[in-house]
């Protein structure tokens, strides 16, 4: 079965246009530790946006990470994120806040595995789910919050080439109405999803969900010290 380890011998095409190695960058802290958070409205898209943009131009950054399994603040006034009795608030990928039409490539040749719109507010948006196989093991990376022209010409078993361009980030309220960003997940296991997957579980299952959501720092080219919690 695919674990970080496997991961970690390959070298992975960059998946956004940025040189992790050397252009600034900056972590958001989503969790109910940021205090700058509480004086927010976290329904307001504008104000979401305009704080995260903010944060980039401040430290002059080319775009900001954070998060995966950060359990996050911002879910508690999202309503996809209230429907059971246990909450969902640990968030499984990585996000990686940018301009919209920011580029999105593959990290290495793979197929479409699914795709899908999924247009209710707070949920991804435009969604790509590709499939790759690496040392005879097979995982899936989604990428969530896309644009929807990213999914016309696509079709399940697709060939994706290394370093492809098959997105952009899209900007709200397409994109679910998110402030622009890119999620980016690593799955072990579908469970038998198509177009979709959980990208936010109860702080319960976290640990379920560790062992079939793997570090997406580590594709990305990221300092997990940045996004890791």
């Amino acid at each position: 079965m695919m674990n970080t380890e496997i991961l970690k011998t390959y070298n992975f095409h960059s998946i956004v246009p940025f040189n992790f190695q050397k252009d600034t960058i900056i972590s958001i802290d989503l969790t109910e530790n940021n205090t700058e958070l509480h004086s927010l409205d976290l329904l307001n898209v504008e104000m979401m946006d305009e704080y995260v943009s903010r944060k980039i131009k401040e430290t002059n950054a080319v775009c900001a990470v954070g998060g995966y399994l950060e359990n996050r603040y911002i879910y508690r006034t999202t309503k996809h994120f209230q429907q059971s009795k246990e909450p969902r608030s640990i968030h499984l990928g990585v996000d990686v806040w940018a301009k919209a039409g920011t580029s999105v490539h593959a990290p290495m040749f793979g197929k479409v595995h699914s795709f899908a719109n999924n247009n209710n507010i707070g949920d991804y948006g435009p969604t790509i789910i590709l499939e790759h196989t690496l040392a005879g093991n097979t995982f899936y990376t989604l990428y969530g919050h896309l644009n929807l022209e990213c999914l016309e010409s696509l079709y399940e078993g697709k060939i994706i080439e290394t370093g492809e361009k098959i997105a952009e980030f899209g900007n709200y309220p397409i994109n679910g109405n998110w402030s622009p960003h890119l999620h980016f997940q690593v799955i072990t296991d579908m469970l038998e999803n198509k177009g979709d997957f959980p990208g936010v579980c109860e702080p319960s299952r976290k640990e379920y969900f560790r062992e079939i959501c793997l570090d997406g720092n580590i594709l990305l080219g990221l300092d997990d010290t940045l996004t890791n919690n």
